[in-house]
């Protein structure tokens, strides 16, 4: 399936007859953000099927955007790190409904309630007391979070329904495994030494590695190649951002992905490709992939008995400047174990395996070998 192309605003949208209403969605976040949102956004979809669903969110999202199925427009949005944007940019009559998909305080509220929209769906927060909704709670799986608050107004959403489309592009290295060494944080990070071993070793068992690289990361995953003793050409992206299409193109027709918890775990989680996924200063019950011999979570939590006094969800700061000390327990045997237990990535389209699984006839496909007589 070719993902489709969703218009990022940049004119006034037009008003009088025959226009839709608009249903304003805001979540002004990353790549992983916006996949987690996919069941949300699909419940909204189907809630409002007349109505054209406008996604605010940065730019460089529209193409994954697309690839949901169901946004219509994409108004760009700037803003540093995660914070809230100060405006987005509106025009013509209010949204019909505005859903806060983005956090839960006043800065969001306030962003959307200024819109005017005759209708507003967000978490309950004190400093924003005329807006109705559930209680936010701490310990809940992203997916989930939001599709909490949807059954609240009465949507119903399924926050299993994650996944999108591979597109028709073909994959600049198929049949690869990936190992993407990269984070926006250095607490979230995994030592790049330890991902080259990673790379060196499935190399050495004959698997074709790709090291991937977001904007701003060739020097890492040039770092981690030349470690491993992969070719400068085994390194997809570093300057820029990797096009998404040929982003989801390598990551569909891939073997595995080996990551951290960014934005390419959620990628592999939603195109159904066996993944390796490496946590620290969070939990995966926050983040992680959903239960599946498909993937597998690699996380080693401080003591967390009562009275102990450590935080199950948050032990870290997942915005840290230096590698979490949870992430650090993780082994290079470890992820290889890890990787050794995957099963082959599934080949045929994504809504007729979901199908089969929920029918429970999927057979477990065999697994991935890594090389044989390594040290451990």
């Amino acid at each position: 399936m070719t993902h489709a192309q969703v218009a990022i605003a940049t004119a006034p949208h037009p008003c009088g007859d025959g226009v839709p209403p608009r249903l304003l969605v805001l979540r002004a976040l990353g790549l992983g953000d916006l996949l987690t949102a996919v069941p949300a956004l699909r419940a909204l979809r189907r809630a409002h099927p007349g109505h054209e669903l406008v996604l605010a969110a940065p730019a460089r999202t529209a193409e994954a955007a697309a690839a949901t199925g169901v946004v219509d427009r994409l108004v760009a949005t700037t803003a540093p790190g995660r914070a809230v944007p100060a405006r987005i940019e509106w025009a013509g009559a209010p949204p019909d409904v505005a859903v806060d998909l983005h956090g839960n305080g006043p800065p969001s509220h306030l962003l959307l309630d200024a819109l005017r929209p005759a209708r507003l769906l967000a978490y309950a927060h004190p400093h924003t007391p005329w807006i109705p909704g559930p209680s936010w709670r701490e310990d809940e799986h992203e997916r989930s979070r939001w599709c909490r608050l949807l059954a609240w107004y009465g949507i119903p959403a399924d926050a299993d329904d994650l996944r999108i489309p591979a597109p028709e592009v073909p994959s600049p290295a198929p049949g690869c495994v990936v190992v993407h060494p990269g984070a926006d944080s250095a607490a979230r990070r995994w030592p790049a030494e330890r991902f080259a071993a990673v790379a060196r070793w499935l190399h050495a068992a004959g698997h074709r590695v790709v090291v991937t690289a977001g904007a701003g990361e060739g020097r890492l995953g040039h770092a981690v190649a030349r470690q491993a003793g992969l070719p400068p050409d085994a390194v997809l992206g570093g300057d820029d951002d990797v096009p998404f299409s040929r982003l989801a193109a390598l990551v569909a027709h891939a073997r595995a992905v080996v990551v951290g918890d960014t934005g390419l775990a959620h990628l592999a989680t939603a195109l159904g490709t066996p993944s390796v996924v490496l946590f620290g200063p969070v939990s995966p019950r926050l983040w992680g992939p959903p239960p599946s011999p498909r993937h597998r979570v690699l996380w080693h939590p401080d003591d967390t008995t009562p009275g102990s006094g450590n935080d199950e969800v948050r032990p870290g700061d997942p915005h840290g400047d230096r590698p979490d000390e949870r992430l650090l327990r993780i082994t290079v045997d470890e992820v290889l174990d890890a990787v050794d237990r995957l099963p082959q990535p599934q080949t045929t389209d994504p809504r007729t395996a979901a199908r089969s699984s929920a029918s429970g006839t999927c057979d477990a496909p065999p697994r991935i070998p890594v090389a044989e007589g390594r040290l451990r």
